[in-house]
């Protein structure tokens, strides 16, 4: 009887939060997903007219319109900007990590110092940095100081592209991306004897390759005509800011992991016969698992939904750094085009859950687990 009591206590203390939670959050992305599936407009809303049902209309053309490269650009550059910003953030914020954790003078000034970035806001940063990139001062001119001529790279207006690919191979690109990971799923899971999984995985291999093989993935053409995309070296400037930001971040993640790390462990490695090389590698690194896991989430999350530093630095008509969000925006606020944008807004929150959501289903389990 005591403990229905107290369950019952604890169940309304939290369904205040539960309804609020349900109405503000999944209430309007409820809203929102029904919006991306009609024409709604600022005409419509103007002369009260309702919304016509579209269906996915929407999201195809987003995929495949003609009229809509913008969205496709924007979709690119956030999968090389996520890629390279995680990658740079973690390999900075480690190396800093490890600097720190050999106890060297005046450690608390460098650690704040590092740190110090991570206060300011993306717009701050975004002012700074695009100053700082100006093609024609800045950075550019640094070379000036011994003797040099100025540096002609141009940063955030750049229009050179490398790893360019056209959008109609998209599914055989896709398509080769899961083979390649499923191949080395299936391939751990039968290094672990775990038989069921890579079985499974042996058949998902092999669908695979029947479709690319096969060539079923190449006659999905996306579009009706060509479209180069690819990673546009502007992205640099975004990357090198946001990088600069949010490495301290990491740093400081890796740096509480280290010092959580036993020095009997290291000791014990070093009478072994381990070079301190070898402690980090062999002992230290992989007890680091899973702050890099979070930290892969936490940034992750982060550079999907970017916003606010892309717009400050490219102005928000510069789509060599264009990013979903940003048409998101325009699309909603400039063009009224409400459906359009709640379909671009649903794809961003597929991307963060693609993200969010294994991270969050692995942590209940080992929740579970534990108890």
């Amino acid at each position: 009887m005591h403990n229905r009591r107290d369950r019952l206590i604890a169940v309304l203390m939290v369904l205040p939060s539960i309804v609020l939670l349900a109405i503000f959050v999944y209430g309007f992305i409820a809203i929102t997903a029904q919006t991306s599936m009609t024409d709604s407009n600022a005409m419509q809303r103007l002369s009260r007219l309702p919304a016509n049902f579209i269906g996915l209309q929407n999201y195809t053309d987003l995929f495949s319109g003609p009229l809509d490269t913008r969205f496709r650009v924007g979709i690119v550059n956030t999968v090389f900007f996520t890629a390279i910003f995680i990658t740079v953030c973690l390999v900075l914020g480690m190396l800093l990590a490890v600097l720190l954790d050999q106890k060297i003078r005046g450690e608390s000034v460098f650690r704040t110092i590092f740190l110090f970035p991570m206060a300011l806001s993306f717009v701050v940063t975004g002012v700074v940095w695009k100053w700082l990139f100006n093609p024609n001062s800045g950075i550019n001119y640094l070379p000036t100081v011994i003797g040099l001529p100025p540096a002609q790279f141009r940063w955030f207006i750049s229009e050179d592209r490398i790893l360019e690919f056209n959008w109609q191979d998209l599914p055989t690109i896709l398509a080769v991306i899961a083979l390649s990971a499923a191949a080395m799923f299936t391939l751990w899971f039968a290094v672990k004897r775990k038989s069921r999984p890579a079985i499974y995985g042996f058949v998902i291999v092999m669908i695979l390759s029947f479709l690319i093989f096969s060539g079923a993935t190449g006659s999905m053409n996306a579009l009706p005509n060509p479209e180069q995309h690819g990673f546009n070296l502007a992205l640099i400037a975004v990357v090198v800011a946001a990088g600069w930001q949010m490495c301290g971040y990491t740093m400081a993640m890796y740096l509480a992991g280290l010092r959580g790390v036993s020095e009997e462990l290291r000791e014990a490695a070093r009478v072994d016969g381990a070079s301190e090389f070898g402690v980090y590698r062999h002992v230290v690194f992989p007890l680091l698992a899973p702050i890099t896991l979070s930290a892969i989430i936490i940034l992750g999350h982060i550079s999907l939904k970017i916003f606010d530093l892309v717009y400050v630095m490219g102005g928000g008509d510069n789509l060599r750094i264009d990013m979903p969000g940003l048409n998101m925006f325009f699309e909603t606020f400039r063009g009224q085009n409400f459906g359009r944008g709640a379909a671009i807004a649903m794809v961003m929150l597929l991307l963060v859950a693609v993200v969010i959501v294994p991270y969050l289903v692995n942590s209940f389990r080992s929740e579970a687990k534990r108890s």
